[in-house]
């Protein structure tokens, strides 16, 4: 944990320890410690101050350099599954066929329709 994280988090808005204690429902001690580096935080305790100054875990932690918690794109590659011509799925071990894709297909789009998507 990098311990002039959650000193600069409070500073930056303009907390005291005792606000910022009362806030985190522990004693004054407590989180003056957790600055100081003679106490350490549990998992829960780390998430309730990433939660109250608006950042992540990873921040406090020291495992991000960012204090704002950032979206990571999804580069999964995506398939369409109506081109059924370059496609070859299996359940259980055995290969459908186009006749069974097509159903499947089929199925999601009735499925969308009745959950109104």
């Amino acid at each position: 944990m990098i311990l002039t994280r959650l000193t600069t988090l409070r500073k930056d808005k303009r907390w005291s320890l005792q606000y910022t204690a009362d806030r985190l429902g522990i004693a004054k001690s407590t989180y003056a410690g957790y600055e100081s580096g003679h106490r350490r935080p549990s998992l829960e305790a780390i998430a309730q101050i990433a939660d109250l100054f608006d950042t992540s875990t990873d921040y406090i932690l020291g495992r991000v350099d960012h204090q704002t918690p950032q979206l990571v794109e999804d580069t999964s590659p995506c398939m369409e599954l109506t081109d059924l011509s370059s496609l070859n799925l299996s359940v259980d071990g055995i290969s459908l066929s186009k006749e069974e894709m097509q159903q499947f297909i089929a199925f999601i789009r009735a499925k969308r329709q009745l959950e109104g998507t």
